[in-house]
């Protein structure tokens, strides 16, 4: 898939490894101008901004866990780039949320799954959207949620399944309201994607392989080529869309 993001300045969250890392090589290549987001400095982050041919400060470093990052995010963001065209929520967190044992787990689950996968990303998303009204030029975020949000996901995965869902009633909420201003907001559902999320014991990774026909787990690149095409403004007619990236595991 091509796109043109030339002269486009875009954020993305989660960019040192996996999807995010894969949407910054190709949205650079699409000639856009990334910056770029990690919870902290890691040698996975400076590989990627090499690999874009840039030095390390194309990133910025926030803990999406801490209150109030996602404004500041936006803030340091619109300081190194003046304006933004798109934004890619793309930073989450995989945590278990175990019906039994201790309760302290439980709520720890919960607690940091929310902050970091629907409170961050809606406090991005409204920081960003104040910033596209007030250029008057529109904008575009892609929020990357989740097979799980539509399907539900394991009996010990509840907290994760339920922040992906309100990733996507934000992403359709907001995408109805807003796009008369020419605000667009999509949806992309991966399943199982070549991360570090992705199963690697041999019997679950199996498991995992067995319930897609199209016979394999998807690759980072396939996510970031549908995230760039998004980003182009192509298709404004499909705001308020999901995409679903799960070789048929799930169809709606």
């Amino acid at each position: 898939m091509t796109a043109d993001l030339a002269g486009k300045s875009i954020l993305i969250t989660g960019a040192s490894r996996g999807i995010g890392a894969a949407a910054a090589r190709f949205c650079c290549q699409a000639g856009g101008q990334v910056i770029l987001h990690a919870s902290a400095p890691s040698d996975a982050a400076s590989e990627v901004a090499h690999s874009i041919g840039q030095s390390d400060d194309v990133f910025l470093y926030e803990d999406l866990a801490r209150e109030g990052a996602g404004a500041a995010l936006v803030a340091r963001a619109l300081e190194k780039a003046s304006s933004l065209d798109g934004v890619v929520n793309n930073a989450g967190l995989f945590t278990p949320s175990p019906l039994t044992g201790d309760i302290e787990n439980w709520d720890r689950g919960w607690s940091k799954t929310m902050a970091v996968n629907v409170q961050a990303p809606a406090d991005i998303c409204r920081a960003s959207i104040a910033h596209f009204r007030e250029r008057k030029e529109g904008g575009i975020i892609v929020n990357i949620a989740s097979r799980a949000g539509h399907r539900g996901d394991g009996v010990e995965n509840a907290a994760y399944a339920a922040s992906k869902g309100a990733v996507l009633a934000m992403t359709k909420t907001w995408a109805r309201g807003l796009a008369a201003e020419n605000i667009l907001l999509y949806a992309i559902a991966p399943g199982w994607v070549e991360t570090r999320m992705a199963p690697k014991d041999i019997e679950d990774r199996k498991q995992a392989v067995k319930e897609i026909p199209l016979g394999r787990v998807a690759q980072p690149e396939e996510v970031a080529s549908m995230i760039g095409f998004l980003l182009s403004g192509a298709s404004p007619s499909a705001t308020g869309a999901t995409f679903d990236i799960n070789g048929a595991s799930y169809v709606r």
